[in-house]
């Protein structure tokens, strides 16, 4: 089964403001969200419902999944230092 893979504009920006090497290491993995939101090394955040997480190095995507409709939604893209804070 095929997911969706939703980038907000907010999130292209911090995207856009990476270097070329983390971003396209970034890319490279969220591509392949599309198969299996869940690859292996993907961690569920606490305190959320449908909220995980993958490590590119020293940077993480935070995203959701919408199972029933497919749906993988990229919350953000950050270093470590600040992935987690809103």
């Amino acid at each position: 089964m095929s997911y969706t893979v939703v980038i907000p504009k907010p999130v292209q920006k911090q995207l856009d403001n990476l270097s070329n090497e983390v971003r396209e290491s970034m890319v490279e993995k969220i591509s392949l969200l599309v198969e299996n939101p869940r690859p292996s090394g993907v961690k569920k955040l606490k305190g959320f419902d449908h909220e995980y997480r993958i490590r590119v190095g020293d940077y993480r995507v935070r995203y959701e999944i919408d199972d029933q409709e497919s749906l993988v939604v990229i919350l953000n893209c950050r270093h470590r230092k600040d992935a987690y804070r809103n």
